[in-house]
């Protein structure tokens, strides 16, 4: 089996390694290509993989390349998980929107939208390098926006399933707060990419007994403490959203916060220095502990259960992923992408039945639905009058005037990334 992962450069991929090794027998990769432009980073993190599976004794093959179509020739899967722009084009999406009065962050909101414009064009043509060598490869993705991606992907014909490591996070979380096995956690997840609530959790599966409200009733404190919002709010929702949410939920009182701190993209940044010095020792044999703090928890348990479905192996029969809605929300397109507990296997992903789901919830997916819409048509056609309408329509802009100014800031600091402009 080939794998390849493009993006393999980022620092983030000795956390995929690990987990490549240590799962071995659920996806048993023997040729493992990491594909990066990058060149010298590429070199410090394949080497360090190659120590990975050396000291977990993996008999699998690591290849490093520059060569996109070399390294994607013959694969069963091809993972994306790149960044167009680095992390300084993400420390520009957290901060101009700032000045509008409006949160700054990398997938949601005015910076995810130039997020979106950047990657969308990107991933389709590494999309249809792939098709032009291997068809039959199931394209992974985890580049975010996960949402607007898969769906420009899926429209365009590719055999993909987007991937988010929001589901399994809570899933651990909650198995640990229950004292049990993860597998034995199944989640009612239901939304949109960075836009979900867990609605039950049920143990043993799909129809168990549903146990979020023990959950929120013993340890609705330090749940809340993690999604960094009030206990009250839980309680009076009776379900657990994403910490995305928050910048929903509490949108001013993120955008003070967010502009008294160092970005996001800037810690992200120093760290990475860090971790790639410690990448280059050639004693380093294992993930650093330093590794939790760059983001993506459990990403790589998840990559591993999603590759083994979709390659016909040992994979879960449910797990939470991006794909068509097909009437699974009645409220929503067919061809809306939806983030959701699915049936997972050689034939892709197929959702489970939703049972109705609340306005409360139902109307802000519609709205963001609506938003992805326009936002895709932006990245795929361009123009600055498709860009105005996106942030208009997003239920964190929302304001002629906010939606003029994003437009011209998000145009000027990502000129460089787009063609039209």
């Amino acid at each position: 089996m080939k794998l390849t992962v493009v993006g393999g450069g980022s620092t983030y991929t000795p956390e995929l390694i690990d987990g490549f090794a240590r799962l071995r027998d659920t996806l048993p990769i023997t040729e493992l290509v990491l594909v990066d432009p990058a060149a010298e980073r590429l070199d410090l993190v394949g080497g360090l993989a190659r120590r990975i599976f050396a000291k977990q004794d993996h008999a699998g093959r690591i290849v490093t390349t520059t060569d996109l179509d070399a390294g994607v020739e013959g694969a069963d899967a091809v993972l994306l998980q790149l960044r167009v722009g680095g992390q300084a084009a993400r420390q520009q999406d957290e901060t101009w929107p700032l000045e509008c009065g409006c949160v700054g962050q990398e997938t949601t909101g005015a910076g995810g939208l130039a997020k979106a414009l950047r990657t969308v064009p990107v991933v389709l043509d590494i999309a249809e390098r792939v098709r032009r060598t291997n068809p039959d490869a199931w394209i992974i993705d985890f580049t975010n926006p996960v949402g607007i991606v898969t769906r420009a992907l899926l429209q365009a014909g590719h055999k993909a399933v987007g991937l988010c490591n929001v589901a399994i996070g809570f899933q651990r979380k909650f198995a640990g707060l229950l004292g049990v096995t993860p597998s034995e956690v199944h989640l009612d997840h239901v939304g949109l990419n960075h836009l979900t609530w867990e609605r039950a959790v049920r143990l043993g599966g799909p129809e168990g007994e549903n146990v979020l409200p023990r959950l929120l009733a013993e340890h609705g404190d330090a749940i809340a403490d993690d999604l960094r919002l009030p206990r009250p709010v839980l309680d009076r929702l009776g379900v657990v959203p994403s910490y995305y949410l928050r910048y929903f939920y509490a949108h001013d009182e993120v955008v003070r916060e967010l502009g008294t701190k160092p970005s996001r993209a800037a810690e992200v940044a120093a760290m990475e220095k860090e971790l790639l010095a410690m990448y280059g020792d050639p004693a380093l044999d294992e993930k650093p502990a330093l590794l939790a703090k760059r983001g993506g928890a459990f990403y790589s348990e998840a990559a591993v259960d999603l590759a083994a479905s979709l390659l016909g192996g040992g994979g879960s029969p449910y797990q939470v992923v991006n794909t068509y809605n097909n009437g699974t929300l009645p409220f929503l397109p067919d061809d809306a992408v939806i983030e959701t507990q699915a049936a997972v296997g050689a034939r892709g992903a197929t959702p489970l039945p939703v049972a109705p789901v609340d306005p409360l919830y139902a109307g802000l997916i519609a709205n963001v639905t609506a938003y992805e819409d326009l936002a895709l048509e932006a990245a795929l056609r361009g123009g600055r009058d498709r860009v105005f309408k996106a942030l208009l329509a997003h239920p964190l802009v929302g304001q002629y005037a906010y939606a003029d100014g994003l437009t011209d800031r998000l145009i000027a600091h990502n000129r460089e990334h787009l063609p039209w402009a």
